[in-house]
Order: structure tokens, then sequence, then C-alpha cells
């Protein structure tokens, strides 16, 4: 059903350099935007309905492109880094002149008032203005979407501008190629040029979110998914993209809050996001039913192939790339939560892909443990996820989403301890990476196994049992668990040669003791005695 047509009042657009057009779409529906995608030649239908689309050059986010006006806004407050990559106001202006001469000449617009955050006392006003309807349908999406009533007064407090067919000229721009994201706090303004890819969207959000809340509203911000039991229990899941965080918190036996980005209040979670975006490599309809299902007219499907001669995802093809994605709406889900609101966690989850099968599938952390693991942050970063990225690499990523925090991470963890403790948070390690040998050699851990370990946590069934404590890591290991062979929980015991795990387990433990140099004067006792005993 189509959304009423409603105009934008001249002095909105006026306002951001952009002229009034017939040629302007606002709000449409998802149906709309379909249709318009199909007539464009942008996509194709696959046989359940989704739009399939191909998001060119780029088919993952592209971090070192990422840029943060360095204002008086954000000049002492930005943790500088390579992921926050500092721009001279005078390249912005540039830039921003060369989006809007681009914006002005181009024949369609495709415009949408949307929100960020569930919960009203926090919600952020966005307006997304889009080349082209696909990437318009990501947006609607991705995020909350007003009732018609709201739109009448709506009144954008950020806009996001995504030009992908611009190409920058470095040179004049001040960036590293002709493609960027640039956000600007001080004229809050999120700009993207050169890149179809729609992550770059949705991950820019993250990010100054990530700064308003924690620096503005004192909410923790989280690169997590979340969901609720029957009784109220929410229960959160950590880290980065490929680890797990919408596979596992799309539990049939628990409302879905949401699958990646969060905000912890004094008394509650709540979801910043309107939608999930899933990764779909290899996706099979009996391990993942849910995703499986969400496939359907109004998704947006990214970069897959079909199977020959058909409109039908080959979803083990990764010959574009391992990163094939699909948005949807929350409600897709069928036990999704309205509004996307849940209390206080009983438990959290670190996932962890290890690439080098050295960590236990579930491990119980003490408060010192979960603080060094949260600011450790450490994974492997799945291929595809980013340019250039083709097989895991292993990372540490504080907070389990260095790339999206524009603060020091100290500011996350000191508000995640504060909280953990203050609720009595159990804290659980999974890896959801390899087992029996590293990447090549052991074999994935099966997700059955993962599931019927967080089961069996988030049930209390891992109360009482016997544990044993890992022997470099401190970790504590049950020697038991429902669902799950025995033998699995240590991760020694399922590779062939002990003196090969032992060699692997040191040199890990070791890169977690180097990476941790960084924090070290700034952390407590506590958590430098929670490193790994060499």
């Amino acid at each position: 059903m189509s959304v009423p047509v409603i105009s934008i009042p001249a002095n909105h657009l006026a306002r951001i350099g952009l002229r009034i057009s017939d040629s302007i779409h606002y709000q449409l529906s998802p149906e709309e935007l379909v249709h318009q995608a199909l007539q464009r030649g942008d996509g194709i239908l696959s046989d359940s309905g989704a739009l399939v689309i191909k998001t060119g050059e780029f088919t993952g986010r592209s971090p070192k492109d990422k840029f943060i006006v360095k204002d008086q806004i954000a000049s002492d407050t930005v943790n500088w880094n390579e992921f926050n990559i500092p721009l001279e106001e005078k390249y912005f202006d540039i830039i921003y002149r060369n989006v809007i001469h681009y914006v002005n000449k181009i024949p369609e617009l495709w415009i949408r008032d949307c929100y960020a955050c569930a919960d009203p006392d926090f919600r952020l006003s966005i307006r997304v203005i889009n080349e082209t309807p696909s990437m318009n349908l990501f947006a609607y999406n991705m995020f909350l979407r007003p009732k018609e009533e709201e739109l009448d007064t709506f009144q954008p407090q950020w806009h996001i501008i995504s030009v992908p067919g611009l190409k920058l000229d470095p040179k004049i721009c001040g960036t590293r190629q002709h493609n960027a994201t640039v956000v600007s706090f001080k004229h809050k303004v999120i700009l993207i040029a050169g890149s179809g890819y729609t992550g770059e969207i949705k991950k820019s959000v993250f990010t100054i979110l990530n700064y308003i809340l924690p620096h503005e509203k004192n909410v923790l911000s989280m690169h997590c998914s979340a969901n609720i039991g029957d009784y109220g229990d929410t229960a959160i899941f950590f880290g980065l993209s490929g680890t797990g965080k919408t596979t596992l918190s799309a539990d049939p036996n628990r409302k879905l809050i949401g699958d990646d980005e969060h905000g912890w209040t004094m008394n509650s979670i709540f979801n910043f996001e309107g939608g999930c975006y899933a990764k779909c490599i290899n996706l099979k309809e009996d391990k993942e039913p849910e995703i499986y299902h969400a496939i359907k007219p109004g998704a947006l499907v990214e970069n897959v192939q079909f199977f020959s001669g058909t409109n039908r995802i080959n979803f083990s093809d990764g010959s574009v790339t391992e990163n094939t994605r699909v948005s949807y709406p929350l409600h897709y889900i069928s036990n999704s939560l309205e509004p996307s609101i849940g209390n206080i966690p009983k438990n959290i989850f670190f996932l962890t892909c290890d690439a080098y099968g050295v960590l236990p599938p579930i491990s119980k952390l003490t408060p010192g443990q979960a603080m060094y693991q949260f600011i450790s942050g450490y994974t492997a970063k799945v291929a595809g996820t980013e340019t250039g990225i083709t097989e895991p690499k292993s990372t540490f990523s504080a907070c389990f989403g260095a790339p999206f925090l524009p603060l020091h991470p100290a500011k996350y963890a000191e508000m995640l301890g504060n909280k953990m403790k203050k609720h009595n948070v159990n804290v659980w390690l999974i890896n959801t990476g390899w087992s029996g040998g590293p990447y090549l050699v052991g074999k994935r851990i099966d997700l059955k196994y993962t599931r019927a370990m967080i089961t069996a946590a988030l049930n209390g069934e891992l109360d009482n049992v016997a544990y044993q404590v890992h022997n470099l890591f401190g970790f504590a290991i049950p020697e038991t668990c429902p669902g799950v062979p025995s033998e699995l929980l240590n991760p020694e015991n399922t590779w062939a040669d002990k003196a090969f795990y032992k060699q692997e387990a040191l040199q890990l433990a070791n890169r977690f003791i180097k990476n941790f140099e960084q924090y070290a004067k700034a952390v407590n006792p506590e958590i430098l005695a929670s490193a790994p005993k060499i």
C-alpha cells in the first residue's frame, strides 16, 4: 500500500542546497520502489519476490575511506585513529558542494524520512536522500518508519545524502580515492559518494549514535544483537560482522529485539534500527529458517548469483563476494518484539570467530575477564565483510566494534563495566569459529551446538555443572552441556596434535597480551590480572 504523497516544505531542501523538482520521489512504499528499480533495470526479482541487486565496485564497507570532519565539535572529543580519520573543514565544504551540484543535476531523486532509536526519549530523526530507488528501499527496511501523521511535522535532525554515481577527485577533495563517507557533527550531515554498498548508510548512522548517545545522553551504545525470553529475560550478543549476531539472536523460542545495534539506558535495552541486515552466504532453510523466509517481497538482496537459467538464488555462490546480504523490516521475523525495547540483560554473550581453533566453544567469564575480553574484542574478519579481505583474518577490535566508535574505547568499556556489575549480569565467551585445528585444518563449530550451548546458558542449565579452567586463558569451561558432545567443550581435546594446539594457543595468548599493551595504563588491576598467563 502506497504512502499518500506528502510534500516536503521547500525551505527544508533549500536549507541544504537542493532544488525542488517534480522528479523527487518522497516516502514511496516498498512496492513502488521495487517497481521503479525494475523499470530502471537496477535489479531482478527472485523467485521468492525479493529484489536482487548488485552494489557495483564495492561489496563491503571501505573503512579507510570513512572520514569525520575535524571541526570545533569533533576536534577534542573524537578519538582520532585508523578508523576515525580526520578531514579538514575546507575539504568537507568542497565535497559538499560537489555532492549538491551532482544531486541537482541527476534526473530523479528518492527521499525518505525515518527514525533511529526505538526508545522515543532518544529518537533521532533522519532524512535520507538517495540516487536510486533500491537504496531508498534499504533505508525503508533498516530504519524506523514514521506514522503517516508524523510526516506532516517531520523535522530532520540529520541528513544522509548517498550518491554512488559521483566519483570524487582525491586531489581536490582530500580523500584517499574516488569514494568517501564523510560525517560532519557540526552540520549534522553524512555524505556518501562513489560507493553503492548500502551498508555504508547503516554503519554511518551507527557511528553518529556511538558519539551522541554516550557523549550527550549517558546511554551505552553497543554493537550487539538482543532478544528476550517469555519471562522478560533479555540477552545481548556482542560481535563483529560474521560472528553470528543475526543468526543466534533469531531464536524461534525468544522474541527478537534487534540484530546489530542497541542502546542500554538506566532501565532498558532498545534497538537503533527498524530492520535486519543479515549475511546470506550459504544460507539454508533448515539452519536459519527465520532469515530464509524473510527473503520475500520487500526484502533487498545484494550481490548474490542465481542458479543458471532461473531466478532462484544460489546462496552458496560467493563469486561476487562472500559478503552477500539481505535487508528486511524487523517484522519479517515472525517473533520480533514491537516496540523493540527490552529489559536490562541477564546474560551477555561475546561472540568471537576464532580462526585458530584455540578458544573453547563456550566459557564463563569473571567480571575482570569480561572487561578484558570486551576491551580486546578478539575475532576474525570474515571474507568479504570489508574490501580486500578474502579469507578469515584475526583481529582485535575494541568493544567488538572499533570501526564505528568515535569516542575512546575506554568510555564504552567503563559504561559497560559499571552496568554489568550493578546488575550482576552473567557473561559468556562463545567461539563460533573453528575447532580441531585452525582454519583449513579444523572445521567450523556446528551451529546446532552453538545454539544448544547458548540455550543452556539462558536456561540456567550451566549454573551447577562442573567447570575446568583453561591453563592459559583462565576461562571456566563447562565439562558438560545439554545437547553438546562433552569432548567438544575443551578445545584441546578436539585436536589430534596436542603439541600443535599448545603452540597455537601460546601464540594467540601472546597476541592478546601484545594488543592489550595500549590499554594497560587505563585499566584497573582486576582487568590486568585477567590477561592470559604465559
